[in-house]
């Protein structure tokens, strides 16, 4: 696995991870959105392995870890060569309420993404939101125009359509070719404002159905949303006996007090809070280090029992080391495929 250093030679592989966790059966207003299905049951479950001091573990092999599908082991897979593959992201930057203020602060953006294009055939669009959404940018390979449009960026109305932003991001990058990696990079504030067409269980069910893994890099409007950061982990001890009703209820109500942390929290990415350019960069940094050294895991399942399956991901030396993973995938009903 490669590390990525901000000052010196740039990798040329971009990793970035695969997640998927659905806590409602797909609906049909998104028309066939992909799920797991009995001749495609191949789970995939990147998983970023750090050690007490925040910083990467490298090195580990599949015999490493353990996967459990609701309490039950599973045989692991180790895959590298998902480092060639082309990336396609969705850098969606909210521009309405008081995010004008935000922009001097994310002004190195366009140049800490410029690296992810040295990917053959990596592309990248630009969606600004404020109650209304604007692609300024569909996707391009040309780094130079990223730049323009991020560096032109208008302030924009009262509102802060989070969930409609996501949601359209979101079936954007599934229209991508398959084999290609998909992230969305959410840079907002905490709570949605003003969304006319999403609704949460929506914005649930959608990402639970796409490959997309959301990493959200926001900023507080209040001081105390400022100590609202943490890092997930999935060590914690898990029920077997699922309750879907309760999952989604719990997803929900997260989603309501804190919409980009929910989000990232359902598809295994990252949530961070930024206070000032170089909070953003740092986090910027990490956010694209974290994209190299994720382990891409994948397991078969020895159940595919209909509905939501809880994943565990350790290692068998776990120490005082933890992962961030998913924790959940849906096999669809055969009613359903």
């Amino acid at each position: 696995m490669k590390r990525w250093e901000r000052n010196a030679g740039r990798d040329n592989v971009v990793r970035l991870s695969f997640c998927l966790l659905l806590f409602l059966a797909p609906q049909p207003t998104f028309g066939q959105e992909p799920t797991f299905r009995s001749q495609s049951n191949v789970v995939i479950v990147p998983a970023l392995v750090q050690d007490v001091t925040g910083h990467v573990i490298y090195g580990l092999h599949a015999t490493d870890f353990v996967i459990e599908d609701d309490g039950v082991g599973q045989a692991v897979q180790l895959d590298d060569s998902a480092e060639d593959e082309p990336l396609s992201m969705v850098v969606a930057i909210q521009t309405g309420r008081r995010a004008w203020r935000e922009f001097g602060r994310v002004q190195g953006l366009s140049s800490m993404l410029a690296p992810i294009f040295d990917q053959n055939r990596s592309q990248i669009a630009v969606l600004a939101f404020d109650s209304h959404l604007n692609l300024v940018q569909d996707f391009t390979d040309d780094a130079g125009r990223i730049a323009t449009c991020l560096h032109h960026l208008e302030p924009g109305d009262r509102g802060a359509a989070i969930l409609d932003a996501v949601q359209y991001s979101v079936r954007l990058l599934n229209k991508t070719p398959e084999g290609t990696q998909k992230v969305l990079l959410l840079i907002s504030e905490t709570r949605d404002h003003g969304s006319h067409f999403a609704k949460i269980d929506d914005v649930v069910t959608l990402i639970g159905n796409s490959n997309t893994t959301v990493y959200t890099l926001a900023f507080s409007p209040t001081i105390s949303n400022i100590l609202d950061t943490e890092r997930g982990n999935n060590r914690d001890e898990m029920n077997s006996t699922v309750d879907l009703i309760a999952l989604f209820a719990h997803a929900r109500a997260a989603m309501k007090g804190n919409t980009p942390k929910a989000i990232a929290s359902q598809t295994g990415g990252e949530y961070e809070l930024f206070e000032s350019r170089q909070r953003f960069e740092t986090r910027m940094v990490d956010f694209t280090n974290h994209l190299h050294n994720r382990y891409l895991l994948s397991f078969e399942p020895k159940n595919l029992k209909p509905g939501l399956h809880q994943i565990l991901v350790r290692l068998k030396q776990p120490g005082t080391a933890t992962i961030l993973a998913r924790s959940s995938y849906w096999v669809a009903a055969p009613d359903q495929q």
